[in-house]
């Protein structure tokens, strides 16, 4: 028997870190780092008779990743235990939720500008699911997958493997809130799961729920994947492989990708009934290349759910939740859109300008005050940005402001400056904060536009250089910007370029 073909079945769960200043059920601080095992107490270490309290602000935030994430937050709800045994998690099981989740019933658009050509609407490999249909693309422009729930747990310590001969634990990030992002199998490629992750976390970052640095673990995927395989017309499903902690998209890549293929052989080799109850569990050696089977389980039987006894069900009150939505505001894809309608931008414009919240606002303030939306993109991309980048830095770290970009953005659309000058009053307004109005006049750059004043330097320049007029009149016609130079050099560089030009080549025209 031999494969017809295949498909890839792919659904995420995203583990993300809140950005609370406590953790999730004690005063202990909430932050990255720092010496092992400093910022415990009985609580997050699940000693015997610890009282655990839901920290201020962690079902709030909780509620923001889910308006961010278009889910339905829950009127009433409730925390579990789920029962298993892991060096890092101290007290054997983890504080989480299960059957009333604070979230459900979201979805995220992934614009299909971000896929390659083939794999959109017509395109060779384009294959949307059948229980997906046609309702996974939205408007022709976007490929939507369906968020199952977002629940709240904490997360547990950390192992620490030094040079392959010790291990130890550090219990720091025990107790640290996080949400747990699920998502239905609706993904059908590595590059559309990394795409989903990435989506995800520019999202959660804009509305500040998390840090998501996934070099730091605050965000990490499991991807769960299987195949649809059709063998001589008959539809078959591989065993679901859970992959572990994967902590870039890279890695999400590359680690699906092969777990396609090690499936696929498999099934061809040793075929297994495929369970619903039953999954495997994986690790991703990324110096080899490949995944490694961790353990085998029956996720209800192993982790044997029960209601968290000291923490009582709770109801979300209608303030929270319209609170919530009040902190999501205009998210990533959305700003994009009406970027490039309002201002005029391009397709990469509007990608850099949006990367986060705080230079989107700050591009925006400075578009709205000047003359020209496309001449402020310019400046923060070519001049700004490029500092910032060269030296590490976020537009939150500069002391300029709006009004500076607007300024200079200004002086330059008006011709009252050069490009070249405007260089100039770039570097010196980085390097005192003073206004480009202040500079231009400190710095006697204004540029002369008055049409009498140029063309009696245009008249000397050409009464002073007979050789280089009889060099035109002969055929050299790139002498006329040498004779450029000559008029901007006895202006001081204040000639208004444009009109200097054309009244040069208007008088040299009729020699």
């Amino acid at each position: 028997m031999s494969v017809d073909k295949y498909e890839i079945v792919i659904g995420c769960e995203i583990h993300t870190q809140l950005t609370t200043k406590t953790k999730a059920f004690c005063a202990c601080e909430n932050r990255y780092g720092g010496m092992p095992d400093t910022r415990v107490c009985p609580v997050c270490l699940g000693l015997p008779g610890a009282m655990p309290r839901v920290s201020k602000g962690y079902v709030e935030l909780g509620a923001v990743a889910g308006q961010a994430l278009n889910c339905n937050i829950a009127r009433f709800t409730k925390f579990d235990r789920k029962h298993y045994f892991y060096p890092d998690l101290a007290k054997g099981y983890q504080i989480t939720q299960y059957d009333l989740p604070l979230c459900t019933d979201g979805y995220v658009d992934l614009p299909l500008a971000h896929y390659p050509a083939d794999e959109q609407p017509g395109g060779a490999k384009f294959r949307p699911l059948n229980f997906i249909g046609k309702d996974c693309i939205i408007n022709n422009a976007y490929r939507r997958v369906r968020v199952e729930r977002i629940h709240l747990e904490e997360d547990v310590g950390k192992s620490l493997h030094l040079e392959g001969k010790h291990s130890y634990i550090d219990y720091n990030r025990c107790g640290t809130p996080l949400i747990e992002i699920v998502t239905k199998p609706d993904m059908t490629s590595p590059e559309e799961a990394a795409l989903f992750m990435q989506t995800v976390q520019e999202i959660l970052r804009y509305v500040k729920v998390t840090k998501g640095n996934l070099e730091e673990g605050n965000m990490r995927c499991d991807a769960n994947i299987n195949l649809n395989v059709w063998e001589n017309g008959q539809l078959f499903h591989t065993p679901i492989s859970e992959i572990k902690n994967l902590n870039s998209f890279k890695a999400i890549r590359d680690a699906c990708t092969y777990e396609a293929q090690r499936q696929l052989e498999e099934f061809q080799t040793d075929r297994q009934e495929f369970n619903p109850g039953f999954k495997v569990t994986m690790g991703w050696d990324e110096a080899k290349g490949r995944t490694v089977v961790q353990r085998t389980k029956n996720s209800f039987v192993d982790y044997r759910f029960v209601v968290e006894p000291d923490i009582k069900p709770f109801s979300v009150s209608e303030e929270l939740i319209a609170r919530a939505k009040d902190a999501v505001g205009e998210l990533p894809e959305a700003k994009r859109t009406r970027f490039k309608k309002e201002f005029g931008l391009s397709d990469f414009d509007a990608e850099t300008l949006t990367g986060t919240r705080e230079l989107a606002l700050w591009f925006e303030e400075a578009a709205k005050q000047a003359k020209s939306a496309k001449r402020v993109a310019n400046l923060i991309l070519s001049e700004l940005l490029a500092v910032l980048n060269a030296e590490d830095k976020t537009i939150g770290d500069v002391q300029l402001t709006p009004a500076h970009i607007a300024e200079l953005a200004d002086a330059l659309e008006t011709n009252k400056i050069t490009s070249k000058q405007g260089k100039a009053v770039f570097e010196k307004m980085l390097a005192t904060n003073k206004l480009p109005s202040v500079i231009i006049k400190e710095e006697g750059m204004e540029q002369v536009s008055d049409t009498g004043v140029i063309e009696k330097i245009v008249d000397e320049v050409i009464a002073a250089n007979p050789k280089a007029v009889a060099d035109y009149k002969g055929g050299k016609t790139n002498v006329v910007g040498w004779l450029m130079g000559q008029v901007m050099k006895q202006s001081h560089g204040k000639a208004n370029p444009k009109e200097a030009t054309a009244l040069l080549n208007a008088k040299l025209a009729k020699l």
